[in-house]
């Protein structure tokens, strides 16, 4: 039976870390850290990340600048408060809520704002930095299920590592990440011949993909490491996983929850690249 990794009191814990080290940041150069959020429309899910973002921010002790903009907003006035955004002074961080509305141009947006304030490492200069292992930011979901993974206190050097999924945001730099700390990686997708046996595999298992119950107990290792990055609504209104969590926690030796597992890491992450964003401009080792 698999110990649960609770994301909850991990992120807590890296809060906590952010809030002690901001303090003392304030303290030593009478500085304020800033978090810009914008949010273009009235999407209810982004409203929702929108506000857990500001929490996190009054949790960690950072000043959280909040720009609601209408649906119809165009794309030159959105560039332009980014602009604005880019020279300010007093914000660090710069996110733009995706998804956008359909006229934007999301591609353009994301390479609109500065790489030094690009807390959420979209920008092709932050994503060609993880490629060479040189960054200062980390996407954060898979930085917060790295920090998941060290939690558990496996290992990852020379392990079998199998990421489900390819998208820009996860799949990709989570295996690069992984990489970085001699993992063996294998990246899986909806092309892949007999998903199944790759997913047997792997030491340690990142499904990412957006399909309920894509994986189950049968497909996974004996006490591999599990961590379900998928959030789907069922039918009946309940939350689930990309994997079938009551048959891989037989199997497992760790696995991640849905939800409370990954989910709470992304917004801890966004909170620590707004400090490494911060330090760097103060030039703060």
């Amino acid at each position: 039976m698999a110990n649960i990794i609770d994301g909850k009191a991990v992120s807590a814990k890296v809060k906590e870390e952010i809030a002690k080290e901001t303090a003392a940041i304030k303290a030593k150069y009478g500085i304020s850290i800033g978090l810009a959020v914008v949010i273009v429309g009235d999407d209810p899910a982004s409203r929702i990340y929108v506000n857990n973002k500001k929490k996190a921010c009054e949790t960690v002790g950072f000043t959280s600048y909040e720009y609601a903009l209408s649906a119809d907003t165009t794309q030159e006035e959105l560039l332009q408060l980014i602009d604005k955004l880019n020279k300010d002074d007093n914000v660090n961080g710069i996110l733009v809520q995706l998804p956008l509305p359909k006229h934007l141009d999301e591609k353009a947006v994301i390479n609109s704002i500065s790489p030094e304030k690009d807390v959420d490492a979209f920008h092709p200069v932050n994503v060609g930095k993880i490629m060479i292992g040189e960054y200062s930011f980390l996407p954060c979901t898979p930085a917060g299920i790295m920090e998941l993974i060290a939690s558990t206190g496996v290992d990852i050097k020379g392990k079998e590592c199998v990421v489900v999924g390819r998208s820009n945001i996860v799949g990709k730099p989570m295996s690069m990440l992984l990489l970085h700390k001699s993992g063996t990686v294998t990246i899986c997708h909806s092309k892949t011949n007999d998903l199944a046996e790759h997913c047997r595999k792997a030491d340690i298992l990142v499904v990412a993909v957006g399909v309920p119950k894509l994986v189950t107990g049968d497909m996974i290792k004996d006490d591999a490491v599990v961590i379900d990055v998928g959030m789907n609504r069922l039918e009946n209104g309940k939350l689930c996983g990309d994997v079938d969590f009551d048959s891989a926690k037989e199997k497992a030796s760790f696995i991640t929850p849905v939800p409370g597992g990954v989910g709470p890491m992304t917004i801890a992450m966004l909170m620590k690249n707004t400090l490494t964003a911060a330090k760097i401009k103060q030039g703060i080792e």
